[in-house]
């Protein structure tokens, strides 16, 4: 009897063994099938390469003294593959010998040095402070675009595929589009031969309603004009008059403007500000962005602009840099 019952015991208990072990092995399978989930989904590629716009650390270069020509190691450092260079921030050093050919030779040199050190790839160059591209004077808009000849010959040195401009200039409508039709045509047919692009960023003013934006690409209708739409700087108007500086009064609706843009763009800026504790921009639906963008089939790269002051410039690059990598999966 008690062989029986202590039989009887052990068939229950094993029994119970057998449960909890297919329990365990069940467990174990969920989890090692989450594993391998996520282990997927970080494989996964996003549709686009990341860049990092100079401009990001235009703060470290202007007030901290940092020099401009380590720019390529710190994007090297900080998980980058693509270089945007901001003409503006190597002026004080340009300027001295007044952009003379040596000079611009040295910039061409020191920055190709360093890229190939670190092994990135130049792909723009952000010009800025150089004339007005939509001057109303005929006069002053051809100096403008002579002043940007050497930037596209930079550009052409540097392997770079395009410079980016400012359609800067007339604030009467019709006056820009015609200025700027003009102003982009010539410089354009310059940088053709060169195999240069010639790219508008929206960037305060006029060029900050996307839809006259793109109906100047469409009359200037060149294979190597195109545009680089930025997911912020869509400012119209401003308080005082100004391109950058006031309260913005009048500002056009940023996701319309980038779908507006994107047929026509040569480059992506991820304009960033400030974050969330969940590591999203305040401003900016990236994910939103982010579809708009592949929906367009931009496969290119974008680069990572960050202008916030919560963050130090560091901190805020990464940050911007993880929301693109985040935001990918999502769409």
């Amino acid at each position: 009897m008690k062989r029986r019952q202590f039989i009887g015991n052990s068939a229950k208990a094993g029994v119970g063994l057998s449960i909890m072990g297919i329990y365990a092995c069940k467990n174990t399978n969920k989890k090692e099938a989450k594993e391998e989930e996520t282990a997927v989904e970080a494989a996964v590629e996003p549709f686009f390469k990341l860049s990092l716009a100079q401009w990001s650390i235009n703060k470290m270069i202007r007030n901290d003294g940092v020099d401009p020509y380590t720019f390529a190691e710190k994007a090297k450092a900080w998980g980058f593959e693509g270089l945007e260079y901001v003409s503006g921030l190597y002026y004080p050093l340009l300027e001295k010998d007044n952009f003379s050919e040596a000079a611009m030779k040295e910039f061409v040199d020191r920055s190709n040095a360093e890229s190939q050190k670190h092994g990135l790839t130049n792909l723009l160059i952000m010009i800025d402070g150089q004339g007005n591209l939509a001057a109303e004077e005929s006069t002053e808009r051809t100096a403008a675009v002579e002043n940007h000849h050497k930037w596209v010959d930079a550009a052409a040195a540097m392997g770079c595929h395009s410079i980016r401009v400012n359609l800067n200039g007339s604030t009467d409508p019709e006056v820009w589009k015609e200025a700027s039709i003009d102003g982009l045509t010539q410089l354009a047919s310059y940088a053709k031969d060169k195999n240069i692009n010639i790219i508008v960023e929206n960037h305060g003013g006029p060029s900050s309603n996307a839809a006259w934006l793109a109906e100047i690409m469409k009359e200037v209708n060149m294979a190597n004009c195109g545009t680089l739409p930025d997911f912020g700087n869509f400012c119209m108007k401003r308080e005082d008059g100004s391109y950058y500086e006031s309260k913005c009064i009048e500002e056009y609706d940023k996701y319309k403007g980038v779908k507006e843009l994107m047929p026509y763009a040569k480059a992506v800026s991820a304009k960033s500000y400030d974050f969330d504790e969940e590591g999203n921009e305040t401003t900016i639906d990236y994910v939103r962005m982010l579809k708009i963008v592949k929906d367009a089939g931009y496969t290119g790269y974008i680069g990572v602009e960050y202008e916030g002051n919560e963050l130090g410039e560091k901190e805020g690059i990464l940050a911007t840099k993880n929301l693109l990598i985040n935001a990918a999966k999502k769409i």
